[in-house]
This record gives C-alpha cells, structure tokens and sequence, in this order.
C-alpha cells in the first residue's frame, strides 16, 4: 500500500502538466475536493492541489512544445544525478536533467528502456506527498509497457523494485514493492501493453485515486468535460474501477477499494 513513510524507489511525488491550470484546477476540485495554490513567479506558477490542507499532487500550466497534457509520477531517489545516470546505462534516458527547485529537493524527468516518462525527486525540505490512500488522493499506479520483464528490470536496476505475482480475476497481475519490504507494501502494478482494456498504443504510467462512489466521480466527471476512457467495473476483492481522462487529455483512474480482507 502506498504510505507517506517515503522510502528509496516508492511514489513520492504527482504532478499535472496541464495546458489551462485553471479550468483542471476547477475540475479537479469538482471530483476530489482539491483546492489549487499557485506558487510565486520563482517556481512558474507550479503550484499545490491540496485536500483538506494537505498536499495531494501538484501542477502547472504547460506549452504543447512541454509535451501533451499529462500526469507524472515521481519516484524518491537518494541521489538524483546517480540515478538520473543509471537510467541512461539501463537504456533509458534523461529528458530533464537533474535540476535543484530552491530549497525544496532535486528531481529530474527521465524515460524508462520503453520511452515512457517518469520523475524523480531527491526530498530536502519537501519530504513529498502529505496525503495519499484517503477518498481525493492518490492510491495506486499501474505502468503499461510492451515489455514487462524488460521493464521490470530496469526500474529494479534503477530504485530496486521487487516484483510479486499475483491472480485477479483469474489473469496473472505483476505487482511492484520497495527494495527489503514485504510484498503489502505494493504500491503499483505493471501490465503489458497488448492487456490495457483501452487499447492504448503507447505506454505509460497511470496514477488511480481513491473515491467514494466511483459511479458517482464518472458521472461527476462528464458532467465536468471529461472523457471516459474505461466504464467503471468491479474486480473481485479489489473494487470498483474506472478510467478516465481530463478535459484536457491526461488520464488517470478512480476505485472505491473493496474493503480489506479478513
């Protein structure tokens, strides 16, 4: 599960690159009860979505030359410009370099051996998110790639992933942990490309939040401009799933986690 306890390779950063900070600001807010705090002229507008005062994701206007409309998923790194290095030797690549943003940490953009984007973030006095697993914020990531045990391999020479395997549904699920933690500390899952029920063509990682009524965020969504992606459905012993995409073109996921077993 995902925790705020940050450890090397986990999630500890999101972020939306987003081509009208204010319309998605209004519609996030209308879904997860986000409020957006823009940041001063120092930092371009970046800013914080927060949820009851505490930081859920953060996001920022961008220009199409930045990249399409998206979510990004960092992952926490002791040393960015090692890491950043390792991505180029596992054959990934750098398309940011490692850069200090003031005071607050040192991240990168990096691409995995399949091309698909990902972050980094060394923590200085920005530990990371502040909230994640409650109803509005982040609670699980999947990677769809055309290779998963390439995959999985370069993000184990990277941050140390270990994998377990899993069946949902009848269909085998590779799940992702920490390096030396036990396998309830699964933060994501990797899928191949050619099972992504959207048919999409390209990989890449998807961020799901929590809510309480995913038939309800749907419908709330639509109401709101955005596409869905993938009707919601339940996964036994998992919950109700949906997927969906902003007014703007960054997906992402919603589930109302079936209750935890006894």
């Amino acid at each position: 599960m995902l925790t705020t306890r940050f450890v090397t390779g986990s999630p500890n950063w999101l972020d939306l690159g987003t081509p009208d900070i204010d319309g998605a600001s209004s519609f996030y807010g209308g879904l997860f009860g986000w409020e957006f705090r823009p940041g001063g002229p120092e930092v371009g507008g970046y800013g914080f979505f927060q949820l009851d005062g505490r930081t859920a994701a953060g996001g920022m206007q961008t220009t199409p030359d930045q990249g399409p409309p998206s979510w990004t998923v960092y992952f926490q790194t002791p040393d960015a410009d090692a890491t950043a290095k390792a991505a180029e030797q596992a054959h990934g690549s750098v398309l940011m370099q490692p850069m200090d943003v003031l005071d607050q940490g040192r991240m990168a953009i990096l691409a995995d051996q399949a091309g698909v984007p990902f972050g980094i973030w060394q923590p200085a006095a920005n530990k990371g998110l502040e909230v994640v697993e409650k109803p509005g914020s982040l609670c699980w990531l999947e990677l769809y790639t055309p290779d998963l045990p390439a995959a999985a391999g370069f993000y184990n020479r990277l941050f140390g992933w270990e994998t377990t395997a899993l069946t949902l549904a009848g269909v085998s699920y590779t799940t992702v942990h920490p390096a030396g933690t036990e396998s309830d500390a699964m933060f994501g899952g990797i899928v191949p490309l050619e099972d992504d029920p959207t048919k999409e063509k390209a990989g890449a990682w998807l961020p799901y939040f929590e809510v309480l009524d995913a038939d309800a965020t749907v419908a709330a969504a639509q109401e709101r401009g955005g596409v869905l992606r993938l009707p919601a459905s339940d996964l036994e012993n998992v919950g109700r799933i949906a997927e969906l995409a902003d007014p703007y073109g960054a997906r992402f996921a919603v589930i109302k986690s079936a209750p935890p077993q006894t």
